[in-house]
């Protein structure tokens, strides 16, 4: 360590003891090990600021592993860990664990996408701190759009007619690959996310903030039939086994013009090895009428601090230093994440070296029902997806599988909820 550098954290050590603030501490956090050098890089600052020492621990490659041993150790009452990093499905079942840290904010959470702080809210009380954020958006073929003079789409309809456009003409010319739209189609979370936009874009809903299954409802029997339509015209048949990457190995390859997806295809259309290079044009998800919205799916990871840690007040300070505007923009910065602090959309070197920072693609994002489902929401994403996979395959019609699914959701509801 560099003499400034032990002479700041001696400092630090000397502040802490006069101001009457408990000795420094060490630290356990959970990540994921892809962001662990990341993370650890963040904290050097708060490390030598606060005398608090922070020792990583790997979570598992698979998120399903993950959520399963964070609820065993939780459920135990372990208290080794102080800060866990979470998915924005997990705070609903994972709240009874976890720390309410509301009294630690000061109100530092009204720096954030608001959407993004309700997904970390569970009945009143925060339980985690978005560290990035993800929301479904569409990329989509400019070079293609300017050379046919077809104008970027505002609504589906005009995806839909856009979409046959441009594929017709690509394959008069010689590609016969070529498709109009790829998405998530396969039957798991990925198209939870893809069908909820569709819904609420025509203003339609799965489950609202009190808990009502609104499911059954003329707008999502309008918005999945649309999205049936699809499938076999501008949609290859294959897309109802389509999960992230297999839509982006065809939108990449060159051969879709418009792809659902999420941030990171971005930076991996623009890699110098991707064909299509400079060619990909950001917009959002696309309104279901001219008077409709647009609607992405929030994706996002936080930090939460376990409930039974020894240490609430490192912990929770901890948390609010990296999901703040300097550990968040400097996390973002290394990483190419998207920011959920709504001052770091305008900040210029966020926006230079990631162009998907853009405000309006990410204010209207509609989060996942977890927060009012708790621990219930596994189940009900499993019976919307696989009812949605259900109409685009053409296995069921939209209002019957509708009508069915919202039965099937009060049986899962009986007793409440959580």
């Amino acid at each position: 360590m560099k003499l400034k550098q032990k002479i700041v954290a001696a400092m630090a050590v000397v502040v802490l003891c006069l101001s009457g603030i408990a000795s420094a501490v060490e630290l356990k956090l959970y990540c994921n090990p892809i962001e662990e050098p990341y993370l650890r890089e963040c904290l050097k600052d708060w490390e030598a600021q606060t005398g608090h020492s922070v020792t990583f621990m790997a979570a598992t490659d698979s998120s399903t592993d993950t959520l399963a041993l964070y609820q065993q150790q939780l459920a135990a009452g372990a208290h080794e860990i102080d800060v866990y990093q979470v998915d924005s499905i997990w705070p609903g079942m994972l709240a009874n664990h976890l720390l309410d840290l509301l009294p630690y904010s000061a109100d530092r959470e009204k720096l954030h996408l608001p959407s993004v702080i309700d997904s970390n809210t569970v009945k009143g009380r925060l339980v985690s701190m978005p560290l990035f954020v993800d929301a479904g958006m569409m990329l989509y073929r400019k070079d293609l759009l300017e050379k046919y003079d077809v104008p970027v789409p505002v609504t589906w309809g005009e995806l839909r007619d856009a979409a046959r456009t441009v594929m017709d003409r690509e394959r008069e010319a010689g590609n016969p690959k070529m498709w109009g739209l790829v998405f998530q189609g396969r039957a798991y979370e990925g198209l939870t996310c893809c069908a909820l936009e569709w819904i609420d874009s025509y203003g339609g809903g799965l489950i609202d903030a009190d808990g009502k299954i609104i499911i059954n409802s003329e707008q999502a029997t309008a918005a999945l039939a649309e999205a049936a339509s699809w499938v076999g015209t501008i949609t290859p048949e294959g897309v109802l086994n389509y999960a992230e990457e297999e839509a982006r190995g065809v939108f990449q390859s060159g051969d879709s013009v418009f792809m659902r997806n999420w941030p990171y295809a971005w930076a991996l259309g623009q890699e110098d090895n991707s064909p299509i290079k400079g060619k990909i044009g950001i917009m959002p998800v696309p309104k279901g009428s001219v008077d409709g919205k647009t609607s992405g799916c929030l994706g996002s990871w936080g930090l939460a601090v376990n409930k039974y840690s020894k240490n609430h007040e490192a912990a929770a300070d901890l948390v609010f230093y990296l999901t703040g505007p300097v550990g968040q923009k400097k996390f973002c910065l290394m990483t190419s994440h998207i920011p959920s602090v709504i001052s770091l959309f305008e900040d210029e070197e966020m926006k230079n070296a990631n162009p998907v920072v853009i405000l309006d693609l990410f204010m209207n994002t509609i989060p996942r029902p977890a927060g009012i489902t708790g621990t219930k929401y596994n189940r009900v994403s499993n019976e919307f997806y696989n009812a949605v996979h259900a109409i685009l395959s053409k296995g069921g019609e939209p209002a019957a599988e509708l009508q069915k699914l919202e039965n099937t959701l009060r049986r899962v509801s009986w007793g409440g909820w959580n």
